[in-house]
């Protein structure tokens, strides 16, 4: 992993502060020398999975190179071949060619609601992307605080993916988890990190816990929407063996179709938490469930709701 000290300066971009890190790279803090203002530099990793990474041994925002807070999930390694999927690791070349496929997307993806992409520079031959420096907390960390938790977070994600969707601009973003949602100080929401692909070779980054069918659509995002209100409202997670083990293959037969309804026998919210209301119950059910369920209806079951409430 490219490692930077504060004060370095990269291309006019001098570093002020370590952010964050997940399993393919790490983000700073920089300042532009030329315009004053704040921005995240990214760069990759030598290697890259999220087993690879340390946790630290306590529940912490402290951000540190050495490690990440144990509550936190970055994302696996996965490749798609022709009996199923396989979770591994990536070497540094793969990571040089994700980071500058994530780059491809963020250009492409203007939305207000993604991150947006500012400069590529390329520093002793490795790929950096220069972010907007979004202000404000993770939903993990929202989560960590016990702090207030808005519907309309996940409506304006759902009807962004869906705008995204519509104009060609990105398929899906494929990696949703709290740690890639950031709330600013406004109530606005801004995504971070979409799944890193390179479509041809059938590699792709992405989070199990959130992800446990290694899809790569838009379903992706609709499953990773119920299981991030599921969490909210119960404080965990409905699956702990993920993926699931028949994830990625194709052919569906009766083993498969018991394994997957096996699989889907997750605690209901209203059991961990009594106040959990039966419409949004429903709605998390759908979307971790049911496979036609899309953005679309997800959108306008969200509305329904919290016009209702």
């Amino acid at each position: 992993m490219m490692k930077l000290a504060v004060g370095e300066v990269l291309k006019g971009y001098r570093i002020t502060r370590f952010l964050g890190r997940g399993g393919f790279a790490s983000v700073y803090l920089a300042q532009d020398e030329e315009t004053g203002n704040k921005v995240a530099i990214k760069v990759g990793a030598s290697t890259g999975g999220g087993r690879q990474v340390t946790r630290l041994l306590e529940v912490t925002s402290r951000r540190t190179p050495d490690g990440i807070s144990p509550d936190e999930l970055p994302a696996e390694a996965v490749f798609i071949e022709p009996q199923g999927v396989r979770i591994d690791l990536f070497d540094g070349q793969e990571i040089r060619a994700m980071l500058q496929h994530e780059g491809d997307l963020l250009a492409a993806s203007e939305n207000d609601n993604m991150v947006t992409l500012l400069d590529r520079i390329t520093v002793d031959g490795e790929p950096v992307l220069v972010l907007d420096y979004v202000r404000g907390k993770t939903l993990r960390e929202k989560i960590r605080s016990l702090e207030g938790i808005h519907l309309n977070w996940f409506l304006a994600i759902a009807r962004s993916l869906l705008a995204m969707q519509e104009s060609g601009t990105l398929d899906y973003h494929g990696d949703l988890k709290p740690e890639n949602v950031i709330v600013k100080p406004s109530g606005k929401v801004v995504m971070l990190d979409p799944a890193m692909r390179l479509p041809e070779r059938r590699i792709v980054t992405t989070t199990p816990h959130y992800n446990p069918l290694l899809l790569t659509d838009s379903k992706a995002d609709v499953m990773a929407i119920g299981i991030m209100i599921y969490e909210i409202l119960t404080g965990t997670l409905p699956f702990d063996e993920v993926p699931w083990e028949f994830a990625g293959q194709q052919s569906g037969g009766e083993t498969q179709r018991l394994s997957l309804s096996y699989f889907f026998s997750y605690s209901p919210p209203h059991v961990l938490n009594p106040k959990t209301p039966g419409d949004l119950e429903t709605i998390i059910y759908r979307c971790i469930t049911v496979r036609e369920y899309g953005l679309e209806e997800l959108k306008n079951d969200l509305e329904a709701f919290i016009a209702k409430v």
